[in-house]
């Protein structure tokens, strides 16, 4: 119980303004509670829009220039493995058309995903299309 010195019409006024202020302050709460997982849900849709955004541009992306970003460090442009690094690295020689009769597309596609020797595994990097096409673009550079 607490002790209020003044008018007694005073105090009930007062702990009616208490009540008022409280009542308040909780709609206040509620609102900006409300709002901000509002936002949270806005944001959320927008940053999945984003990364599916993503995603799909990189699926549309050609197998020559995933081949030009991904791999031509090591075998060349032209898949002959003919640069310094290619040698360096024991790179394959894509063009080869003894190799190209004897490797399955189930093998370069093994390779391409796993890494074989030197040549690092790109399936966390790449999709399963994007090695798909890499593996249909290896078989183009067969001479």
């Amino acid at each position: 119980m607490s002790i209020y010195f003044g008018c007694p019409g005073k105090q009930k006024s007062h702990n009616l303004e208490v009540k008022t202020m409280k009542r308040i302050l909780m709609r206040n709460l509620v609102s900006v509670l409300g709002l901000g997982m509002a936002l949270a849900v806005l944001y959320s849709a927008h940053s999945t829009k984003a990364v599916t955004e993503k995603n799909g541009s990189q699926k549309d992306v050609s197998a020559a220039a995933l081949f030009d970003k991904h791999c031509d460090t090591c075998h060349g442009k032209d898949g002959q493995a003919k640069t310094f690094k290619a040698k360096f690295n024991h790179a394959r020689n894509l063009t080869d058309a003894k190799w190209q009769s004897e490797v399955s597309d189930e093998r370069l596609f093994n390779s391409i995903s796993n890494g074989k020797g030197k040549m690092p595994a790109w399936r966390k990097k790449l999709s399963e299309a994007q090695i798909n096409s890499l593996v249909a673009y290896v078989r183009s550079l067969k001479k």
